[in-house]
């Protein structure tokens, strides 16, 4: 986490994106940018050490545009003002927040709302309709959030007294999970609910050094 390739000596202009790829690293060449910041970075502990033909491509486009690349990953989903998770309450109407299983967030509604409702809110805010298994009360008052792919968490929302769960992804467990433990469990999308923090990271790091940023959408269904 932090920077991963080092480019350019002085930025004047930050491209940022949800995940690395060699198509944002050449978007953000041909859009002048010095530095790209990112959620999901090049470099995982499990990963190969092999520098294979994928990631070959994508270092050559760094290279090329002598781009800078910097990751952060579960802190800009865990932070209290610029994470994902926080933001993406925020935007739900979730709130006053308390911390959520180390790394989300959760609290009461504005107000108390059905999950048809509840559901349209997400879909309005995302721009994408979320995937949903409502087994829980008919009344939504309390919503746990964790971004990405955080289904194994449900579990800890069921513990905390939640009515509803919202993450990324389900996992093929979730279904029966959630409808055994009587709760409402909505996947929003990995890409969807992880857009609000790199983005939000650039813009603080652009006002505090007079910089251009501009955020790069590269869509994915996941």
């Amino acid at each position: 986490m932090g920077l991963q390739v080092v480019g350019a000596p002085e930025v004047m202009k930050i491209v940022c994106g949800v995940s690395a790829s060699r198509e944002l690293f050449e978007r953000a060449a041909e859009l002048g940018a010095q530095l790209v910041l990112v959620h999901h970075g090049l470099f995982w502990d499990r990963d190969s050490r092999v520098v294979g033909p994928e990631l070959k491509g994508r270092l050559r486009a760094l290279f090329h545009a002598d781009l800078t690349l910097a990751a952060y990953h579960l802190a800009l989903d865990a932070h209290p003002e610029l994470g994902n998770n926080v933001l993406l309450a925020q935007e739900l109407g979730v709130g006053p927040l308390e911390p959520f299983a180390g790394i989300g967030f959760g609290g009461p509604l504005d107000r108390p709302q059905p999950m048809d409702e509840f559901a349209t809110r997400v879909r309005e805010r995302l721009d994408r309709p979320p995937l949903v298994f409502s087994y829980g009360p008919e009344t939504i008052e309390r919503v746990a959030i964790c971004s990405g792919g955080a289904a194994r968490l449900l579990a800890d929302a069921v513990a905390e007294g939640y009515d509803c769960f919202v993450t990324g992804e389900a996992a093929e467990p979730t279904k029966h999970a959630a409808k055994e433990a009587g709760v409402h469990f909505v996947a929003a999308g990995h890409y969807a609910t992880e857009t609000l923090g790199v983005r939000a990271l650039a813009e603080r790091i652009a006002q505090e050094f007079s910089l251009e940023w501009e955020f790069v959408d590269l869509p994915n269904p996941v």
